[in-house]
C-alpha cells in the first residue's frame, strides 16, 4: 500500500538527501511533481565515485528491496513518471541481477556507463544518461524544471530512497547511515542517529583512535581535515569519516594524492579548475609548502571553477594546510 501523502511525511521527517548537498527531500519532489510536463522522470544515483565512501554497496547489497520500494513510492506520488536506476560499472556487475528480479514489470531500468567521480553531480549524470559528454551543465535550469531528455527530473542517492521506504512505513528513527575507513578496528557502514557527534559515532562503533589521529569527514577526496578537538558536532553530507594515524601519515604525500585524484577525475570543462588542480600538483611535487601560492589557486577554484565539484576540491587542501602543518 502507498502512501498518498508522502510527500507530507518527508516534510515533517525533515530529511535531507544523503548524497551530500543535503537539500530537503521534499522540496525536489514537490517541484517535479507540480510543474506542468506530460513526462517525468525519476533517477536514483548509485555512482558511488567518493573514495572510501561504500554506503551505496552497503545498502544494495543488505536492503535492495527497501530502494526499489523507495523508487516504487516514487513514481505513485510524481505523476507520469519512469525511473532509472544508474549503478557505477562495478555495482552493476554485483547488483544487475538482484534488482532486476524486484523491478520485475515496473517502469523502472537499469543503467550504467563509465563517468567518473563526476557522476556524483546531477547535471552530470543527466549528461551520461543521455550518451552526452560527461560534463556537469549550466544551472538554472535545474533538473527539477528541465532535467533528464529536458523533462522534469528528481535525483535521489540509494540511501535517500532507503529512508523514503522507511519513512512510508512509518518506521524512520531519524537515523542514517556512516562510512567509517582508515586506521581503524572497525571499518564498515553504520546505522546510527544523524544528531550524534562524530566523537559519538566513532565510540558506539569501537572506532575511537588510542593513537594520535586526525579525520577526513564527508569522503576520502573532497572531505574536510578535523583534530580531535572538534569531533563534538555531527556530520554532514555524505556522512562518511576517515581515519589517520598522525604519525604515519605524510601530510604532503597525502595532499598529492588527492591532487592526482582529482587530475584523472576532471572533466576539462572549465580552465580553473583543470589548470588550478595541475598546479596543486606541481607545487606538491617539489616537497615544500608555498601556502601563499597555493591558497591563491585555492581562491581559484573556490569562486571560479564551473560547478560544484570544482569548488569543493579547494576544501580538502585548504583544512589540511590549516591542521597538519
Amino acid at each position: 500500500m502507498f502512501d498518498k501523502g508522502i510527500i507530507a511525511k518527508l516534510k515533517q521527517k525533515g530529511l535531507t538527501g544523503r548524497g551530500g548537498a543535503g537539500f530537503p527531500t521534499w522540496q525536489k519532489w514537490e517541484a517535479v511533481k507540480n510543474i506542468q510536463a506530460d513526462k517525468r522522470y525519476i533517477v536514483c544515483n548509485a555512482s558511488e565515485g567518493e573514495p572510501f565512501i561504500l554506503k551505496d554497496k552497503y545498502i544494495l547489497e543488505n536492503y535492495p528491496e527497501e530502494v526499489i520500494y523507495g523508487l516504487k513510492i516514487a513514481l505513485k506520488a510524481i505523476p507520469k513518471s519512469e525511473a532509472i536506476i544508474y549503478l557505477n560499472e562495478f555495482y552493476y556487475q554485483q547488483f544487475k541481477n538482484k534488482l532486476e528480479k524486484l523491478i520485475a514489470a515496473s517502469p523502472i531500468t537499469l543503467f550504467s556507463k563509465p563517468g567518473g567521480y563526476l557522476k556524483g553531480e546531477e547535471t552530470t549524470l543527466l549528461n551520461i544518461i543521455e550518451g552526452e559528454k560527461a560534463e556537469p551543465r549550466v544551472k538554472p535550469p535545474y533538473p527539477t524544471e528541465k532535467g533528464l531528455w529536458g523533462k522534469p527530473t528528481l535525483i535521489n542517492n540509494v540511501e535517500t530512497f532507503y529512508w523514503i521506504s522507511k519513512i512510508a512505513k512509518n518506521e524512520y528513527q531519524g537515523h542514517r547511515f556512516y562510512s567509517i575507513e582508515g586506521e581503524v578496528k572497525n571499518r564498515g557502514v553504520f546505522e546510527l542517529p544523524e544528531t550524534y557527534t562524530i566523537k559519538q559515532i566513532l565510540e558506539q562503533t569501537g572506532n575511537y583512535p588510542n593513537f594520535s589521529f586526525f579525520l577526513q569527514v564527508g569522503g576520502g577526496a573532497s572531505g574536510a581535515i578535523m583534530t580531535p578537538n572538534e569531533l563534538d558536532q555531527p556530520i554532514k553530507g555524505a556522512g562518511a569519516i576517515l581515519v589517520f594515524n598522525k604519525q604515519n601519515t605524510d601530510p604532503l604525500q597525502l595532499m598529492a594524492g588527492w591532487a592526482e585524484f582529482f587530475i584523472r577525475e576532471n572533466c576539462d570543462q572549465c580552465t580553473p579548475c583543470r589548470e588550478g588542480v595541475y598546479r596543486l600538483k606541481e607545487a606538491l611535487a617539489k616537497g615544500e609548502i608555498k601556502k601563499e601560492a597555493i591558497d591563491e589557486v585555492l581562491l581559484a577554484l573556490e569562486k571560479t571553477s564551473f560547478c560544484p565539484l570544482g569548488k569543493s576540491i579547494s576544501t580538502p587542501f585548504k583544512t589540511a594546510l590549516q591542521k597538519l602543518f
